[in-house]
């Protein structure tokens, strides 16, 4: 059975994707068709890239790093949660993604945007660095919008249709990420 990480990709205070990545996490934890974890970027207190080597050389000298490395490592695909900032992903998660390098590789990844425009321009700049990490992004995805899927742009109400928008994302997901699987043991 994969696992699956739900990313939570933002760490700005008052984040509205704390309420996002848990009503996702709450609907894919019902699912028996996976392992699924939530997985707060918050957490791992990443500093601005501040390794030496490149990632791709997989010679990691923080602990900070290796912490994240071991936990990126541990999942067969993930479930990025992003906003949109200026026409793009958080700094934040940017920041993340950009420590690592082979923990990404021949996985699949999908996508939970919310912004003013349904967080759609954010989600195809991910796809953009997922492509140069190896991963298989699917098409699904899922996009709110601050103006109807939020009640004043910071209460999470999710329209009823997200809830099936959701559950594609994570059939695409899982999938995919059965499929790499075999790609890694390659």
């Amino acid at each position: 059975m994969p696992k699956i990480a739900i990313i939570l990709g933002s760490t700005r205070p008052g984040r509205n994707g704390e309420a996002v990545a848990q009503w996702v996490f709450d609907i894919a934890r019902r699912r028996a068709d996976a392992e699924y974890e939530l997985v707060d970027i918050a957490d791992y207190r990443l500093p601005l890239l501040d390794e030496a080597v490149p990632p791709s050389l997989g010679q990691y000298s923080q602990p900070h790093t290796r912490a994240w490395a071991e936990k990126v490592a541990s999942f067969d695909g993930y479930v990025f949660i992003t906003p949109e900032y200026n026409h793009s992903t958080s700094g934040a998660l940017k920041n993340a993604i950009d420590f690592l390098y082979a923990e990404w590789n021949n996985k699949a990844a999908g996508f939970v945007g919310y912004g003013s425009a349904g967080g759609t321009r954010a989600v195809e700049h991910l796809r953009l660095i997922m492509a140069e990490l190896q991963v298989a992004d699917v098409r699904a995805q899922v996009s709110l919008s601050l103006f109807t899927d939020f009640e004043e742009f910071s209460r999470f109400t999710p329209a009823e249709h997200q809830t099936e928008a959701v559950n594609s994302l994570l059939d695409q997901v899982v999938i995919w990420s059965t499929a790499m699987a075999t790609v890694r043991a390659a």
